[in-house]
C-alpha cells in the first residue's frame, strides 16, 4: 500500500494497494500519477512544494519523475551497498539541506499507523477488491475527519 499524505496528516491521493508480496516502490508511479491527477482536478498548483519518501524510494528515475513535475523530492539517501566514503559524503551533503523537511515525516508515518487502528484494513476480510477498497475510502474519511475536528476543537 502506498498513500500520499498532506503535514497534517491527511490523505491525499487515492491509495494504490497491492499483495504484500509486492513492494511498495512497484507502487510509486500509479501513486504518483494519481496524486497529480488529483492535483489538476482540484486545480491546486503543486510547483515547489516537497515530496519526501522513505530511502526504499531513492531512485534516479522517482527523483526524475518528481523533479519533471516542478516538485523537490526529498528522499532519505540509500546508502547501501556503498563503500566508498567520499562518494557517501557526497550523497549526504546533497540531503542535509533537506533534513529539516524530512524529519517531518513523522506525520506521514503517524497517518498510516492511525490506519492500523482500523481492523478490517489490517487483514483483508473481503473477497471483492471494491468492497475492501470502500472500506479503505471511509476509514481515510474518518482519518481526514480527525485532523479537521482537531483543528476547529482547539480554538
Amino acid at each position: 500500500m502506498l498513500g500520499i499524505c498532506d503535514n497534517n496528516g491527511n490523505i491525499l491521493a487515492p491509495i494504490v494497494v497491492s499483495p504484500v508480496n509486492c513492494h511498495d516502490t512497484s507502487l510509486f508511479d500509479e501513486s504518483f500519477t494519481n496524486l497529480l491527477d488529483l492535483a489538476d482536478d482540484l486545480r491546486l498548483n503543486l510547483q515547489g512544494s516537497y515530496l519526501t519518501l522513505d530511502s526504499g524510494f531513492c531512485s534516479s528515475e522517482n527523483k526524475s519523475l518528481i523533479e519533471q513535475a516542478g516538485m523537490t523530492a526529498v528522499i532519505k539517501p540509500n546508502l547501501r551497498g556503498l563503500k566508498n566514503k567520499t562518494r557517501i559524503n557526497e550523497i549526504l551533503d546533497e540531503f542535509e539541506p533537506h533534513k529539516d523537511i524530512y524529519d517531518q515525516r513523522y506525520i506521514i508515518e503517524r497517518c498510516f499507523a492511525w490506519e492500523d487502528t482500523y481492523r478490517k484494513l489490517v487483514t483483508r476480510y473481503e473477497k471483492l477488491q471494491c468492497t475492501f477498497m470502500g472500506f479503505r475510502y471511509l476509514a481515510y474519511s474518518m482519518i481526514n475527519l480527525r485532523s479537521l475536528i482537531g483543528k476547529h476543537g482547539e480554538t
